[in-house]
């Protein structure tokens, strides 16, 4: 049975005057529940406050828009008060408490792609909130939180009671949470769009791999990720992860058309992306994109904190590694014909600027 890998659009899951949490659901996208992995947002709406609250999915989040603050706390650690702007990515491994706040008139947007292998639901995150109509303290009787926070019951009953919002409210404009410190994002966050590029190529594209080196709690988290931006009719080289990773891709920004081929020279994909979809890609299937004239802009997890991808086209294709014999043979064809395809694409890598 063959699986849909139609790129999908996230729908909202709750939400009030503070913002929403959108999520992708594996019913819709069925490659979330094959490869376990989850896919959700939050937008904020100014004065909007994302309330505390822990996952049992290691995530990597991305700043899609606007500026905010991130609370994180990690297990046995003080919290830090984390400034947060477009272009950030921050690895949340399992236990880190957080929660999300904008000041801002610009809706503060955040997406979390991440690892359900360990989760509740394949496919499907579950938070756990530490307040609100549904917080973890709802559950317990007053009597044994009262002995766990040394407090009255009548004290315990309005401290539980008092917030009524579901996981995201909007708090009053006067209200003045901690204030961020830039020093707090030393080993948390990472701006992808200030970071040093991995790969730059004129008219054709740019990379930034997020990873250990650069961001060493990925390794805790155990996923990698990436960000591509695409210029305008360039093309991003056909590919596969060589290490048995699913490539997770969010378009961040544009649009393009992508073709993913898997077994049996099949194509599975054929479609026009455009920002807001995600779309999975199983292992060991080959992607290609194209983007429109305006270019185009997504964010990728890679399911390994150190990926590794083999590509099928240009300078550091597996073509060129192998010899002359061996593509005649492979191709069925004459030696002018190979020494033609040899001579091509010698200087481009990854990315191809569009035809003159």
């Amino acid at each position: 049975m063959e699986i849909d890998l139609t790129p999908k659009s996230a729908k909202e899951a709750y939400g009030s005057n503070g913002g929403s949490y959108l999520a992708w659901s594996p019913l819709e996208l069925p490659m979330l529940g094959e490869g376990n992995i989850g896919a959700a947002k939050i937008i904020l709406h100014q004065h909007g406050f994302a309330l505390p609250s822990y996952s049992d999915s290691s995530k990597v989040a991305y700043v899609l828009q606007g500026n905010g603050v991130a609370g994180i706390v990690l297990p046995e650690s003080e919290e830090k008060v984390v400034p947060i702007k477009k272009g950030d990515a921050l690895a949340l491994p399992f236990g880190v408490v957080t929660w999300w706040y904008n000041k801002e008139d610009t809706e503060l947007e955040v997406l979390f792609l991440g690892d359900t292998s360990k989760a509740h639901k394949a496919g499907e995150f579950t938070n756990f909130f530490l307040t609100g109509s549904n917080g973890i303290f709802t559950g317990f009787s007053t009597e044994f939180v009262s002995r766990a926070w040394d407090l009255e019951e009548d004290v315990v009953k309005s401290l539980v009671g008092k917030q009524s919002g579901k996981g995201i409210v909007q708090l009053e404009g006067t209200f003045e949470l901690p204030e961020p410190k830039k020093e707090h994002r030393n080993g948390l966050v990472l701006n992808c769009l200030e970071a040093p590029l991995d790969v730059d190529i004129k008219n054709g594209g740019r990379v930034v791999v997020l990873n250990t080196q650069n961001l060493p709690l990925v390794g805790e988290v155990g996923l990698g990720a990436d960000l591509v931006r695409l210029d305008g009719s360039a093309m991003c080289s056909p590919g596969f992860s060589c290490d048995s990773a699913l490539q997770v891709t969010y378009i961040v920004r544009g649009s393009g058309r992508v073709q993913v081929v898997g077994v049996d020279g099949r194509r599975v994909l054929e479609t026009t992306i455009k920002a807001g979809s995600l779309f999975i890609v199983p292992r060991f299937f080959v992607v290609s994109k194209i983007g429109n004239p305006e270019g185009m802009e997504w964010f990728s997890i890679i399911t390994t904190p150190n990926p590794i991808f083999t590509h099928l086209a240009g300078r550091t294709s597996a073509w060129k590694a192998l010899s002359s014999k061996v593509l005649e043979a492979s191709f069925s064809v004459g030696s002018d014909t190979e020494k033609l395809f040899r001579s091509k694409r010698n200087a481009d890598a990854i990315f191809f600027p569009p035809p003159n």
